[in-house]
């Protein structure tokens, strides 16, 4: 009602004056007469200013008279307690402790490779040989000679068993035996490392070598990657804030975007060691890997239940405004009439932790109260606002 007054006043006021002022303001300007026409802009800017004061005049006894003006119109909400669980949000990485290199451990020629690249193995398969320079013919020898010795050895300690024959005798004997036998082990356990064994139970990853090539122990000498995908496990680091709450067995949800997959699991360790440079620390979360997608180094998300609040009251953070203190606050409706008009009251409030677009309210809110929704940032303390809620 008081912009329609206000419309119709301007407009009548342009039509009665506009055009002795246009004609007027014309004919000063064609005088090109500089003082008449800033004598003319002085005129009209006090004219304007005139009519600003009456216009603002008219429109504050219009708010006092009119008694059908329109009140906002804004939605509500009740605040009610509900179950908080709040969720950490982090980022891991894939690991498995049965990702290792295979390397030789005497050197030669490697002989022959008996796997190939994604192929499974079992604890203890053979997977490639290397070429033994003679070892097995020494081996034939020290074996020889020690069935030799282990003859002479059995003579010798009958007879001394029956007093023939000097003690002397019989040590010598014993003695070139027993070192015959270590001789055996010792090259056994040398031909024993020219065959390349499996560690544990996995996939062959990636063969380095070729047969043919020359290997020997040492750094770049790596034969086989071997990756067990059945035990894999996610590492994240923890800021130290978190140290209470981020514990052993907590429950998490892991989720790796880019396969899709969700899967629950739990805390398996905490470590107990703060990296300076971060001020985090590790967790290790366990994931079950039945299809083997789950790769060494693949990205995970992990949501950790670090809050539960089983009586909290929960509000949209689009709602909340701040103050020239810092404070945080939100409009409530008090004193709701039967046409649904209620008083727009201000309520600081103190907040929590925030989960997706909500947010616990700590203070000042209790259940039952109503909360101003769609309008919140619109309306004044005090103002008279209209709920339209369905």
């Amino acid at each position: 009602m008081k912009s329609i007054y206000t419309l119709v006043f301007v407009f009548v006021l342009f039509i009665s004056c506009g055009e002795k002022k246009v004609a007027s303001v014309e004919g000063v300007i064609a005088t090109n007469d500089i003082v008449k026409i800033k004598a003319k802009k002085v005129e009209i800017e006090t004219k304007q200013q005139e009519l600003e004061e009456q216009l603002k005049m008219l429109n504050t006894k219009l708010d006092a008279l009119d008694t059908n003006k329109k009140a906002p119109l804004i939605t509500t909400f009740k605040a009610k307690e509900v179950v908080f669980t709040h969720y950490l949000e982090l980022q891991g990485n894939v690991e498995t402790k049965q990702n290792i290199l295979v390397y030789p451990e005497m050197p030669g020629i490697l002989a022959a490779v008996f796997v190939k690249e994604g192929q499974a193995v079992k604890k203890g398969a053979v997977l490639a040989r290397i070429n033994d320079g003679g070892l097995s013919q020494q081996l034939s020898q020290l074996e020889t000679q020690a069935e030799l010795a282990r003859t002479t050895f059995e003579r010798q300690k009958r007879l001394w068993n029956q007093k023939i024959g000097s003690e002397m005798q019989y040590l010598q004997a014993k003695a070139q035996y027993e070192a015959q036998t270590k001789s055996v082990e010792q090259i056994k356990s040398h031909l024993e490392k020219t065959t390349i064994l499996a560690p544990f139970d996995g996939v062959i990853d990636a063969v380095f070598k070729e047969p043919g090539t020359v290997i020997a122990p040492g750094k770049g000498a790596e034969v086989f990657r071997i990756v067990n995908l059945s035990n894999m496990y996610i590492t994240a680091e923890v800021p130290e804030r978190y140290i209470a709450s981020v514990t052993k067995n907590k429950k998490v949800k892991v989720s790796f975007p880019v396969l899709g997959l969700n899967v629950n699991s739990t805390i398996r360790q905490v470590s107990n060691f703060i990296n300076p440079s971060n001020r985090s620390f590790k967790i290790e979360v366990p994931v079950a890997n039945k299809s083997g997608n789950i790769k060494p180094n693949l990205t995970a998300r992990l949501q950790i239940n670090d809050y539960t609040n089983n009586k909290a009251i929960l509000i949209p953070q689009s709602i909340i405004s701040e103050n020239a203190n810092g404070e945080q606050f939100i409009y409530v409706v008090k004193n709701k009439k039967e046409n649904k008009e209620a008083v727009a009251e201000r309520v600081v409030i103190k907040t929590g932790k925030t989960q997706g677009d909500v947010i616990e309210v700590l203070a000042h809110l209790p259940a039952g109260t109503e909360v101003v929704k769609e309008g919140a940032r619109s309306v004044n303390n005090g103002q008279t606002v209209r709920v339209i809620n369905k």
